[in-house]
């Protein structure tokens, strides 16, 4: 049993809680209950609707994780992750969100150093399950 405070587990919820994601996705309506889902657990929330737009942020900001579309306008998913792990010397944490059933998929998107792939639909619960084992890392 934990000798721990409330105020202290208030403290370090909100201090993991206060962790950026980014979003790189062109469903709007993906994107908007993903944003909802993670406001609502206390993330801070950026979105990106193309890769090119996604890759540019994360350049520019290093959000602590991204959730990455594969299939997108102008870059795709797999090129945005691809130009990050060449370029990254401290890797951001990338779940890879994809309405893709193939393996070859999943197999390419884990040589490239994907952290989590997740095919579409899928459960909040499971997002959130793979967001918060890999900030805690």
């Amino acid at each position: 049993m934990s000798n721990q405070s409330n105020t202290e587990k208030e403290a370090s919820t909100s201090v993991e809680k206060n962790q950026h994601i980014l979003i790189i996705d062109d469903d709007v309506e993906v994107t908007e209950s993903i944003r909802q889902a993670l406001l609502a657990v206390g993330y801070s929330v950026s979105v990106a609707l193309d890769g090119n737009q996604g890759l540019a942020y994360t350049e520019a900001k290093s959000p602590d994780l991204l959730i990455l579309d594969i299939m997108m306008p102008r870059r795709s998913g797999f090129l945005v992750l691809e130009r990050l792990r060449q370029s990254d010397s401290k890797p951001i944490p990338v779940i890879m969100i994809t309405g893709n059933e193939g393996a070859r998929h999943r197999e390419y998107a884990e040589m490239l150093g994907v952290n989590d792939y997740i095919n579409k639909p899928f459960t909040m619960d499971r997002l959130l399950g793979s967001i918060s084992d890999l900030l805690e890392k």
